[in-house]
């Protein structure tokens, strides 16, 4: 693969109402649209830790996919892709939990069921496991895990149906409809993996309401960022399926430092090399499609800014 330059940041600063955020840069238009531009930064233990090139255009064209494929379900924010990068979308206000559907006791953050359940707990979000589980063990029926979304560097912090409830961060109307939502896109998701010869393990969603109120989609669905993918035809339970998701930087960083304390060593180059190549096979695995990479040579802010020119 040819040498492609990573898009650290986005800044244009012909474009009103700028944002950033831990991946994205944000511009938000007077008309209730907003520029959402996926920059290659990599996210893990509430921090940043390396720019992997190609990978933002990987998780806009992947999510572009899976959007159109789950349409029927929910409404989404997508309004227009002006570049493989880029996602014009309706401006929502996020909904202030995050929505995790999860299908098997795997995962590495602290929040995580495995984690938990490792740690001894065996009542978490509001569900009971049974003791004797099997690491990566296929749970009894995909369960919502939700957690507070955190802002300013905040930590997620687990959350149950009654929590969300009682602190009124959710009305029950759209604590119902959302979950309606998020079993009903994890199942979707499940089926077109396993077209692919893949798992689904778990996902996040993020939701949000329009100016008239609608519960609409938004953020990305299904991508190897917000979600755990596995190859089927090495699935175990008690072993480690072989996956393309972030767990790959990540399990690198833990090998080395402990990432909620420590500072994390620089990435080097040879994972950041393998780290893309492993988001564009994520992106042929989980589409179907061949990864259209563009042209090596040309700068990817200068090519989004000429593709946003109508926009200033």
């Amino acid at each position: 693969m040819a040498k492609y330059k990573a898009l650290s940041e986005a800044f244009i600063p012909e474009l009103p109402n700028y944002y950033q955020g831990k991946v994205r840069e944000n511009y938000d238009l007077a008309d209730d649209r907003r520029i959402i531009i996926a920059t290659d930064r990599i996210s893990a233990f509430d921090r940043i830790l390396a720019s992997i090139p190609l990978k933002g255009r990987v998780l806009t064209q992947t999510a572009r996919y899976q959007f159109e494929k789950t349409a029927d379900i929910c409404p989404n924010h997508v309004l227009e892709y002006p570049d493989p990068n880029v996602l014009v979308c309706r401006k929502l206000e996020i909904l202030p939990v995050e929505i995790v559907v999860r299908g098997y006791l795997a995962g590495t953050t602290s929040t995580s069921v495995l984690t938990q359940y490792k740690a001894g707990k065996r009542q978490m979000y509001g569900f009971t496991l049974p003791d004797g589980m099997q690491d990566n063990e296929k749970l009894p029926r995909a369960i919502i895990t939700p957690t507070s979304k955190a802002f300013d560097g905040a930590h997620d912090e687990p959350l149950t149906a009654d929590d969300i409830l009682r602190q009124g961060l959710l009305t029950p109307q759209q604590w119902e409809m959302v979950s309606d939502y998020a079993l009903r896109l994890f199942e979707r998701g499940q089926a077109i993996a396993a077209e692919r010869g893949l798992i689904l393990a778990d996902t996040k969603y993020e939701f949000g309401t329009d100016k008239d109120g609608q519960v609409v989609l938004a953020d990305e669905i299904h991508t190897p960022d917000s979600s755990r993918y596995w190859f089927a035809d090495s699935y175990r339970a008690g072993q480690r399926p072989v996956s393309f998701d972030k767990d790959f930087v990540r399990n690198w960083v833990v090998e080395r430092c402990d990432p909620y304390k420590d500072d994390v060593p620089e990435i080097p180059e040879d994972v950041i090399d393998a780290t893309t190549k492993v988001y564009v096979q994520a992106y042929e695995t989980i589409t179907g499609n061949s990864f259209d990479a563009g042209d090596a040579s040309v700068d990817p802010l200068e090519r989004i800014r000429g593709n946003l020119r109508s926009y200033f």
